[in-house]
């Protein structure tokens, strides 16, 4: 592991810890060279999930871009990093199989959104569901109002 500060590899591990309910390892490191402490995390690599997007192609699971997606759909929203982290978990954790349709992890990270802040629910769904008018909104939002 490369220091952030000098770019050292050389590191020791002061400390190891279960995190995100066991989903991920957390690791306390501190560079050798100049002594800066740095957090680190190891989780379940799932790249051997392949996404068949709308088109047909695949492509390899890519837990950043669920990453990207909520966080963009939660910008200015009193939504916490840890609200955040624990949805991109539940929804990697509901990954099964070898191949994911690119619709099923926009319906998981919908899910996800609506049980937590409905206004970044509405922000995922007008993009995945490409609204085109206030009339699609209006009725999403009549659907949110209406549970």
């Amino acid at each position: 592991m490369k220091c952030p500060k000098c770019g050292a590899d050389d590191d020791k591990v002061l400390d190891s810890r279960s995190a995100r309910d066991g989903a991920a390892i957390r690791r306390r490191r501190e560079c050798t060279k100049c002594a800066h402490r740095f957090t680190t995390y190891e989780e379940i690599d799932r790249d051997e999930v392949l996404v068949v997007k709308k088109d047909g192609s695949r492509q390899p699971f890519d837990r950043s871009k669920v990453d990207k997606s909520i966080r963009r759909a939660c910008g200015k929203r009193p939504v916490s990093d840890a609200q955040i982290r624990t949805m991109i978990d539940n929804v990697v954790s509901n990954l099964d199989g070898e191949e994911i349709p690119a619709d099923k992890i926009a319906e998981l990270v919908m899910a996800e959104l609506h049980k937590v802040d409905e206004v970044a629910y509405i922000r995922f769904a007008s993009v995945y569901r490409q609204f085109t008018d206030v009339a699609q909104f209006l009725s999403a939002i009549t659907e949110i109002v209406k549970k």
